[in-house]
Formats: structure tokens, C-alpha cells, sequence
């Protein structure tokens, strides 16, 4: 069971309440503003500020 897309259309970061995107892998919402990610476990968004991680860009 993934994330609701009506939940993941009302989520904002937390830091900035910019718009944030699935990553391609879906397990994680990206901040490109802040350059967070914000991990998905177990279909639950863990939209901590301290437990984000920080965006690798390629």
C-alpha cells in the first residue's frame, strides 16, 4: 500500500512549507528549496526536520 496521493497533495516541508515531490524510488518526499529528503517508512511520511536527510543531487 503506497501514500495516499490526496495526503502527499496537502503535505509541505516543514522547514520552508515549500511543495515537495516523490523521489522515483516513492520512499522518500523531496525539498528541492531546503535540498531535504523526507523518508517514507511503513506508507507513513516522517516530515521531522531533524530526521531529514540531506538531498544528493547527481
Amino acid at each position: 500500500m503506497a501514500v495516499d496521493k490526496e495526503l502527499l497533495d496537502i503535505l509541505v516541508c516543514p522547514k520552508c512549507k515549500g511543495e515537495l515531490k516523490l523521489n522515483k524510488t516513492e520512499d522518500g518526499l523531496i525539498c528541492y528549496k531546503c535540498k531535504l529528503v523526507y523518508e517514507i517508512k511503513e506508507d507513513i511520511p516522517i516530515m521531522l526536520i531533524d530526521e531529514a536527510l540531506p538531498l544528493e543531487e547527481n
